[in-house]
């Protein structure tokens, strides 16, 4: 079996997303310097993007004045000033990390031990679409159904829909609902939303059926999706691709705004205020969390996880710590666990977390002092990835099987046996997609708990993924090749961008209109799109 690359960094990355709406604008890219940097995993809970690690890191100190790398040709600005958190010397190693990380790597050319099982079946080819039914036909007297019969309303409907073809999704769904009945009609067709939603996307979307998919939500964040990153065609704005910035800075944050949280191997939680991202300023301001000497935790940081204002830090000082993001970061809770936490999932009512010793436990966030709700030990290895909701937990692990766990019925639900094993999730409900240590892309469908292996994609990795992040109409994958990747999630996958690093990138985090991506090269990339 082909062993992923592994170093010793890792960064983790959560961005706070302001209560306020803004237009699209220019979008700007920055690159956060800090301490130290490694990988960044994505999960959106509660309106925070929340970045947790991958088991990818990058095997230079961050001392060594690495700079961030270029992006698509765009020259990159001059190097970061180290976080309240950098140290001169490298910290005290930490021999169990160490001997994990090793590990994981192995042999990149090794042969699998084990037989594998058979893959999984091909998709049905995308140019054999279902059908989509038919366009509600106008009225007998040529205009749309219950229009007055004259003006834009007299125009037949399949006209009338073309025009609104050349408008932004985002203002048909949400501006011509208040002109008349009629046009909110039009607004609301939901053959017609799903025919524009194929012709943009230029294949199968969504990937699998779902029963409440919303095609008038997924063409809007299709559409925006396609314009930031410019694949759309002649609807694609007048807007060169993203272009990297520097920013510098270390001074106490303020109140409010957008925020951003990194964890590294000194052992240091930093959170970054960023509202001033791009501006005149000279970088954002940065506070370290937590009053230990030594650093946030005694162990490496390796893993972040937020619910609503409340973020958790992992590391492998078997605890997970609880901070208070409106009270300027204060530490509110604890959790001990028996070993090393390497990844994290934050439900509205419950902390899930996955440990080095192959456990995979529950706990109440309000109660104080925190203890396990539930304990489950499903693996035989490490806990690699998580995602859970109200009713279920998604374990992958380093033993290559994928577990779901029924949290109402308090036991394991069904346990599949994969390929190679998952670093990185993006769940949904009803449909989880997954990055592996081969560089594919697999998505499973949902049905009453009951996951099933549907698509196994090549999104053009050549290495592990790292990092994943999929909604109805986007889907980002970073990947130890030190390449981040922007594609339409159809079937199979359409890449419109891809971004190149001077390092490997360990993760990805989206929340509204910003995108981070952290790397082995002292930095997190950060692309913001409003104003």
């Amino acid at each position: 079996m082909v062993r992923p690359h592994v170093g010793p960094f890792r960064r983790f990355l959560m961005t706070y997303r302001p209560l306020s709406p803004r237009p699209f604008r220019r979008p700007r890219k920055t690159s956060v310097g800090a301490a130290s940097g490694f990988g960044v995993r994505a999960a959106r809970i509660d309106g925070v993007a929340t970045a947790a690690p991958s088991d990818d890191v990058s095997g230079r100190y961050p001392g060594s004045g690495s700079r961030c790398g270029r992006g698509d040709g765009d020259a990159a600005g001059p190097g970061p000033v180290p976080g309240p958190g950098a140290m001169e010397d490298p910290p005290a190693a930490d021999p169990r990390a160490q001997e994990f990380a090793d590990r994981l790597r192995g042999p990149v050319d090794a042969a699998d031990p084990e037989p594998e099982p058979p893959p999984a079946p091909d998709p049905p080819p995308a140019s054999v679409p279902p059908p989509v039914p038919a366009l509600r036909r106008p009225s007998p007297t040529g205009g749309v159904p219950g229009g007055s019969g004259g003006g834009l309303l007299a125009l037949p409907l399949e006209l009338l829909l073309r025009i609104c073809g050349f408008l932004a999704a985002r203002e048909v769904r949400a501006v011509l609902p208040r002109v008349c009945r009629a046009l909110r009609d039009v607004s609301r067709d939901a053959v017609a939303w799903r025919v524009r939603l194929r012709r943009r996307a230029r294949g199968a979307l969504p990937v699998l059926e779902e029963k409440d998919f919303d095609p008038a939500a997924a063409c809007v964040e299709l559409e925006e999706h396609l314009q930031r990153w410019g694949g759309g065609g002649r609807h694609a704005p007048l807007l060169p691709r993203p272009r990297p910035l520097r920013l510098r800075g270390h001074r106490p944050p303020p109140a409010g705004g957008s925020l951003c949280v990194s964890g590294a191997r000194d052992r240091t939680v930093n959170l970054w205020d960023l509202r001033q991202l791009g501006g005149a300023q000279s970088g954002p301001t940065v506070k370290a969390l937590g009053s230990e000497p030594g650093g946030t935790h005694k162990g490496w940081v390796w893993c972040l996880a937020a619910a609503g204002t409340t973020l958790c830090s992992g590391s492998w000082d078997s605890t997970v710590k609880l901070w208070d993001l409106e009270a300027e970061g204060q530490q509110c809770g604890e959790i001990r666990e028996r070993a090393a936490v390497l990844c994290l999932s934050f439900c509205p009512d419950a902390i899930i977390t996955g440990t080095y010793d192959k456990t995979v436990a529950a706990y109440d966030p309000r109660a104080a002092p925190q203890a396990p709700v539930r304990s489950y030990k499903p693996h035989s290895s490490a806990v690699l990835a998580l995602a859970a909701d109200d009713r279920l937990i998604v374990s992958g692990s380093e033993d290559r099987t994928l577990v779901v766990i029924d949290r109402r019925a308090d036991g394991v639900l069904q346990r599949l046996q994969l390929q190679h094993y998952l670093l990185s999730m993006s769940y949904r409900g009803t449909q989880l997609w997954a990055g592996d240590n081969q560089g594919r892309v697999h998505v499973f469908g949902n049905s009453d708990g009951r996951f099933r292996a549907e698509r196994r994609f090549d999104v053009g990795h050549r290495l592990q993924i790292t990092g994943l992040w999929q909604n109805e109409g986007s889907l980002y994958t970073t990947s130890t090749d030190r390449t981040m990747r922007i594609h339409v999630p159809t079937d199979p996958p359409r890449t419109i961008c891809s971004w190149t690093h001077d390092d490997v990138l360990n993760g990805i985090s989206v929340e509204g209109d910003v995108v981070a991506a952290a790397s082995g090269g002292l930095s997190v990339e950060v692309w913001k799109f409003g104003g």
